[in-house]
């Protein structure tokens, strides 16, 4: 069956009346635009999970990835020379790449390593991490302007928006960073003990700020 045949048939006689070919200059540049919008946002999740370790689903993404590929993309390929087809694909690779980085986002893979440095202590920040389940590390160090305190962790990548919101509440001055973690071996040491919320309290403090 031909892309005509099963892509909007009812509009053939539309087109012919109008004079103008709308599939040729709108419809089928808009397909070939979403399908590589699909294709290259399937294939960049795809890479994330591979990079995340995710063995089972980054297969399974990349079987869709091929199968649109090759039912869509190979169709509408087929005696394609005209260059707003070109356009389109390269609009929708383009796209394709925003919106995988966008879904990856949203989906909150793997871990990442919170580091805090601050000029005072974090007592108070310290033990509320603790207290929703986060296994905290605490360490003198030398800053260029003095003693500081190094606090660092490792935490689910959907739970980072909670722990800076804790990190501002109790030590708004302090300086943060945030890396990937593509590999972490536990041994002895248990990233964290619950991700649930203890009954009654609130993620964020409401103790006395440290600056």
């Amino acid at each position: 069956m031909q892309l005509e045949e099963w892509i909007l048939p009812y509009m053939s006689n539309l087109l012919l009346d109008t004079g103008f070919n709308w599939y040729a200059w709108v419809v089928l540049p808009l397909i070939i635009c979403l399908a590589r919008v699909a294709d290259v946002s399937f294939g960049t999740v795809r890479i994330i999970l591979v990079s995340k370790g995710y063995k089972l689903w980054a297969p399974v993404i990349g079987f869709f990835e091929i199968l649109i590929w090759v039912t869509v993309i190979g169709r509408i390929f087929k005696d394609v020379n005209h260059p707003i087809y070109y356009i389109a694909y390269a609009g929708g690779f383009a796209i394709g790449n925003y919106v995988g980085m966008f879904i990856a986002s949203k989906m909150s893979l793997g871990e990442v390593i919170i580091r805090v440095i601050t000029k005072v202590p974090a007592t108070e920040l310290i033990e509320k991490l603790r207290d929703f389940g986060f296994n905290i590390t605490s360490i003198p160090a030398e800053g260029p302007s003095g003693p500081v305190h190094l606090i660092f962790t490792i935490v689910p990548r959907k739970q980072l928006k909670n722990v800076v919101a804790q990190i501002k509440h109790y030590n708004p001055n302090a300086l943060y960073s945030v890396e990937e973690v593509f590999f972490v071996n536990e041994g002895e040491f248990p990233l964290y003990r619950s991700l649930a919320k203890p009954a009654g309290k609130s993620l964020v403090g409401r103790g006395s700020k440290c600056k």
